[in-house]
């Protein structure tokens, strides 16, 4: 029993240390009841002084007083100010414990106090010593409600001593206010322990709760899939960055990774091998982290990066290509191995924006950027694409005003054997005269008319204008018409193409509808079914730019095509470039293998024409054989060439 009996009365005189939660709330709580209970106790003692003044010796009716005074006035300055300091839990941990000390100490000395006041006062002043113990130990009980341990100390001291004190007087009044002292003290210290249970449970609930809302915070900033902060957290990271650079006067970096080929893999492999690809490189990246450089997933194939205290440019741009490296090393999955990339896009600030939203806007457009002209590699925005931006914005004010079909134009190009330089087929190319811009090139306006989601009406103006002038050629003649990615992006958008092919007079059967890699792989499934319909027609289909996207054998083999374009960067200076010479010679091949017609953009010397006539191809187009011709001077050009030989279907 003893064994078992002390160690439960040390659990319960002891405070929550394991519980810091609550050791806080009771310091805060105590920071405001300690001085009130001081101060009671205080006014009530020099009251019951007033009463024994002049009865009783100097040194219980004033040395005393003072001195338990002076002790209570230090008490009290001491919690008034903590209430002003963080209540850390060492430090609640040490004042609850210091007054779980002093208060069977405070309870003894104010009792042996009024007990050795007792012998010398009268029936009233007696009375009143009486009432002085029973109301403070009382006031007490509640100050110290919120640390049990210390309101029983205090109870028992007091009320024991009371209680034995009067009981024994044999005075019947005060054995009545005894038993009555005594029968109070036990309700209260009842009401006690249950306000001291409901107070732990509410703390412990409410720590709870705060644990719960802590683990929704965290999740609600968290990629479920990769384990980095997502785009909300981005955002949050970025404005208290932007916030410590401003007052520090430091500069700081954001960034947006785009993966290059990412949806190919999924179209390959299935969504389950594309999640793990972003898991596996998610964990690359996270292998940059530091503690001035912030990682995000925004969604889908892109990720974001802050880079506190860049350095220079060059450093910065340094890091964006080690990012670039890494993404691009092969990653063994269980279905396959896998090669992508990456494009980066920078964007600084004070530099180039003032606010998190311009400055992600900004990184954003450097990334569009160099999806375009650098795809795998760091682009840090520039004052050079800051101009490119109001000249876009003005772009697509004056597209979204324009008077299409007065100010739009297309010229044609023709398309030639490349043996005997006649003419086999035009691709027609867009011109747009805007009275407020002036000319505008197509590498400017057709980028914009395709973010700002009017690239299908520039379209429909266009290839009717170009079928109207096809209809007046002669019958062997084919025409070449290029779609954006947004044309094949939607069933409604291609029956309109449909409608119009088929209302113009022309044979479908004459026309080519070029496509992109990249209109391709943005869609695959959506892209193929549009082909489809379009090839029903009669149409024929050929991949533009082919090359230079991330197009895959077997996908290329999955569409109706009818022709292959092979891009202008591997014609350059072909006959000096081996490397050009091997790609351009193996798909040439490619496209024999395959049936189907092949041709060669941007032959613009004789010597890259003689390399490739070598290498067997039949069709080419640049401005060796003629630049882009006005629809008016194309009779004049065929009556020149005097001769041509179609392009087979």
């Amino acid at each position: 029993m003893l064994k078992s009996f002390f160690p439960r009365i040390r659990a319960f005189m002891s405070i929550p240390a394991h519980n810091p939660d609550l050791l806080k709330a009771q310091y805060q709580a105590f920071s405001h009841q300690i001085p009130l209970m001081y101060l009671t106790l205080l006014v009530n003692t020099w009251v019951l002084v007033t009463s024994f003044y002049g009865h009783a010796p100097l040194s219980l009716t004033l040395f005393c007083p003072a001195a338990a005074t002076l002790a209570a006035s230090v008490r009290i300055m001491i919690w008034w100010r903590s209430r002003k300091k963080d209540a850390t839990p060492a430090r609640a941990a040490q004042a609850l414990s210091h007054t779980n000390r002093t208060a069977g100490l405070i309870a003894i000395g104010f009792t042996a106090w009024s007990l050795a006041l007792y012998p010398y006062g009268n029936a009233y002043q007696q009375g009143h010593l009486a009432f002085y113990m029973a109301i403070s130990v009382i006031g007490c009980i509640f100050c110290l409600m919120h640390l049990k341990p210390a309101a029983f100390t205090v109870a028992a001291v007091v009320n024991l001593a009371f209680v034995l004190f009067f009981g024994l007087t044999a005075n019947p009044i005060f054995i009545a206010i005894s038993v009555n002292v005594a029968l109070v003290t036990v309700v209260l210290l009842v009401i006690v322990s249950i306000y001291y249970r409901d107070f732990t449970r509410l703390i412990e609930a409410k720590a709870r709760t705060e644990a719960l809302s802590n683990e929704n915070l965290h999740l609600a900033n968290l990629d479920s899939l990769t384990g980095l902060p997502n785009r909300r957290k981005f955002f949050s990271v970025l404005n208290e960055a932007i916030t410590a650079a401003a007052a520090s006067g430091g500069a700081i970096a954001a960034g947006i990774i785009d993966l290059d080929g990412f949806k190919t893999v999924n179209d390959l492999h299935g969504h389950a091998a594309g999640d793990k690809l972003l898991v596996a490189l998610s964990a690359r990246l996270m292998t940059l982290e530091e503690d001035h450089i912030h990682i995000s997933r925004l969604g889908g194939d892109e990720f974001a990066l802050i880079v506190e205290n860049y350095g220079t440019e060059a450093e910065l741009l340094a890091f964006g290509r080690r990012v670039c490296d890494l993404l691009h090393l092969p990653v063994c999955l269980p279905e396959a191995t896998v090669r992508i990339g990456g494009s980066l896009g920078f964007a600084t600030y004070p530099q180039m924006a003032s606010t998190a939203e311009e400055l992600f806007d900004r990184a954003d457009y450097a990334l569009y950027k160099g999806k375009r002209s650098q795809r795998g590699q760091a682009l840090l925005f520039s004052a050079d694409h800051e101009a490119a931006i109001y000249r876009d914005a003005s772009i697509e004010q004056a597209l979204s005003l324009a008077d299409l079909e007065r100010e739009l134009s297309v010229v044609f190009q023709p398309i030639v054997d490349i043996r005997s330089h006649a003419p086999v087929a035009f691709e027609a190319l867009a011109r747009w005269h805007s009275p407020t811009l002036g000319t505008v090139s197509p590498d400017q306006f057709i980028p914009v008319a395709e973010r700002s989601g009017l690239i299908g009406l520039l379209t429909r103006h266009l290839l009717e204008k170009a079928l109207r002038h096809a209809a007046r050629w002669p019958e062997g003649l084919r025409l070449s018409f290029n779609l954006s990615a947004h044309d094949l992006s939607c069933a409604e958008g291609v029956l309109r193409l449909i409608t119009l092919i088929q209302t113009s007079g022309f044979d479908p059967r004459r026309l080519d509808l070029e496509i992109t890699e990249t209109a391709v792989m943005q869609d695959f499934e959506v892209a193929s079914e549009s082909i489809r319909m379009l090839k029903s027609l009669g149409c024929g289909i050929s991949l533009d730019d082919f090359g230079t996207g991330f197009a895959s054998l077997s996908q290329m083999h999955a569409l109706p095509l009818t022709r292959i374009k092979i891009d202008r960067s591997f014609i350059v200076n072909i006959d000096q470039t081996p490397a050009s010479y091997k790609i351009v010679k193996s798909l040439l091949a490619l496209c024999a293998d395959m049936g189907l017609g092949c041709i060669t953009e941007g032959v613009e010397t004789q010597a890259e024409a003689r390399v490739l006539q070598q290498l067997g191809a039949h069709a080419a187009q640049g401005y060796l054989y003629s630049p882009p011709l006005p629809a008016s001077s194309v009779a004049a050009y065929l009556a020149d060439m005097r001769a041509y030989r179609p392009l087979s279907a």
